[in-house]
């Protein structure tokens, strides 16, 4: 095997955490002695153990003069579990590959300066660029104070998410809406306006045939128009960002107060990131994706095109607003990638250039 292919088995095992180490990132390590993997392992939730010490310890007395290859660098400071440089100084390794540094401001390169200081050579490079594609909500949350946000939608051919008289059950196909479940089940939070809400009384939960979390839900109602009733007040953690000072629905909803008159989508996304929130899915309407694309909040878009042909005048598209004066001012997307699920079409891009994502620092959300 070659060093590429042991950094690749390193990013396998970390995104086998997808979706469950936040506010941590997923990483993954292995140990390789002589040539052939002696250790391997990965971090499974925030709290638990690291992967480079899973995989020392898998190595043992192994790890003695041993490679390590992980996709991260390693951290040099005390947070839920004590640094993992320590440990692989201690075991004795004598080169790490990594393929980024860590973007968050406690380590930054402090880990790599840490373990040259004890004498161990270190690498970094190795998988960059999927290391930073694995990690990319990691980097935005370190780099920007603020969570991943990705926008998605479903509509028909000639760009309708319903039809006039509001009936929008089911434009996607059955493999789309499976596909969102499973983004459900990674992203910490979804978030929605009041008008989805009166107009669907969503649950947004997370309905798979194997085990799935259910994300913590985010409610954008400026006036309070939603009734206590509705199903997204149900079991779970809900937080509901408002103008109003109303008394809280009840003990497990969350308020987050604006002082309006409509509820601040930056401010709040700095808010949900201060609550250990990295990443939210937004299925929102037309209003609240076109605002949150003013916003600047939007990192990603998904666009599920079904083979569908609505019409009218009067039914809605993804982005409402009045949109942009002229085509140049236009919000370009990056990185275009497109695919067949089921019988629709996943259209998704960035909606910031690569070279704002990739090993950057963003100073605003």
């Amino acid at each position: 095997m070659k060093k590429g292919d042991f950094m690749a088995r390193a990013l396998e095992l970390a995104a086998r955490a997808r979706g469950r180490t936040s506010p941590n990132p997923m990483v993954g390590a292995v140990v390789v002695k002589d040539g052939q993997i002696v250790g391997e392992g990965f971090h499974e939730r925030a709290g638990a153990a690291h992967a480079e010490v899973v995989a020392l310890k898998c190595a043992g007395e192994l790890a003695k003069g041993a490679e390590l290859y992980v996709n991260l660098e390693p951290c040099s400071h005390q947070g839920r579990t004590p640094p993992c440089v320590e440990a692989i100084i201690q075991g004795g390794i004598r080169k790490v590959y990594a393929s980024i540094t860590d973007p968050n401001p406690l380590v930054a390169g402090q880990g790599i300066a840490r373990l040259q200081e004890a004498g161990v050579e270190v690498s970094v490079g190795l998988g960059a660029e999927q290391a930073a594609k694995l990690n990319e909500v990691f980097i935005k949350y370190m780099g920007s104070g603020c969570p991943f946000v990705i926008m998605k939608t479903a509509m028909s051919l000639d760009g309708k998410i319903a039809t006039r008289t509001g009936d929008a059950r089911w434009i996607s196909g059955t493999a789309s809406r499976r596909l969102v479940h499973q983004l459900r089940n990674e992203v910490d939070a979804i978030m929605v306006g009041s008008g989805t809400v009166l107009a669907d009384n969503p649950r947004l939960t997370t309905r798979l045939v194997e085990e799935g979390r259910d994300p913590i839900r985010i409610i954008i109602d400026s006036q309070r128009r939603i009734p206590p009733t509705a199903q997204v007040f149900g079991p779970g953690r809900v937080i509901l960002a408002t103008t109003k000072t109303d008394p809280p629905l009840s003990p497990h909803v969350e308020m987050v107060m604006f002082p309006g008159p409509k509820v601040d989508l930056v401010q709040l996304a700095k808010a949900l990131a201060d609550r250990e929130i990295t990443s939210v899915l937004l299925e929102g309407g037309a209003g609240l994706n076109a605002a949150a694309i003013q916003a600047g909040i939007v990192d990603k878009a998904m666009f599920f095109l079904a083979p569908l042909i609505i019409g009218g005048q009067q039914a809605p598209t993804p982005v409402g607003g009045l949109g942009v004066h002229w085509l140049r001012d236009a919000h370009p997307l990056h990185d275009l990638k497109a695919c067949r699920v089921g019988e629709d079409i996943l259209v998704e891009g960035y909606l910031s250039p690569p070279e704002r994502r990739e090993g950057v620092v963003h100073r605003t959300c």
